[in-house]
């Protein structure tokens, strides 16, 4: 399950109205007015904390950033070294069904892949980090091109998009 924002600030209703958005509309519509009123706040609040749509979403990219590495560590919070990768692979599966801003592939596919190539090299480096053994990098890359694929064009099937991810980071074992 997505992690949903601990501050409810104006910045972080802000901020998560804007995912949702963007997910409906793209990037090229996206309405700020549309934001504020998902948000429950004025226009001036917005423009308060971010003054272009531009701010707003670079912001959202670190923002999302952030919630990503926070909802890992959560669910990988008080586990045995040798069930985090598992852990952590469960949440990737959780996040790509219901966080309401990766549905932007579907709309302005251009602009999500350029994001991609921001976020791919910090989910390569984590997963290596979690992958024991001398071909990690290869699992992490080969784990990281299943999670994209699925992110791409995705299924119904959680399940099997987390056994494909077990079978590419090499989980002999995972936790139940």
């Amino acid at each position: 399950m997505i992690v949903q924002p601990v501050d409810t600030s104006s910045r972080e209703r802000i901020l998560a109205a804007t995912a949702e958005v963007l997910g409906r509309m793209g990037k090229t519509k996206l309405s700020l007015s549309e934001v504020a009123l998902q948000a429950g706040v004025s226009r001036p609040t917005l423009y308060r904390w971010f003054a272009s749509k531009d701010d707003l979403l670079d912001a959202l990219g670190i923002w999302e950033r952030h919630m990503y590495e926070r909802g890992v560590a959560e669910a990988c919070a008080g586990l045995p070294a040798n069930e985090k990768l598992d852990a952590t692979l469960r949440y990737i599966v959780n996040y790509q069904h219901s966080y309401p801003g990766l549905r932007v592939v579907d709309i302005e596919p251009a602009h999500m892949i350029r994001r991609l190539s921001h976020i791919i090299p910090l989910m390569r480096a984590r997963l290596e980090r979690l992958i024991a053994g001398p071909d990690s990098a290869e699992a992490a890359a080969t784990a990281v091109r299943v999670a994209v694929s699925h992110y791409l064009v995705r299924s119904d099937d959680d399940a099997d998009f987390l056994e494909q991810l077990r079978h590419a980071a090499r989980v002999k074992h995972h936790a139940p």
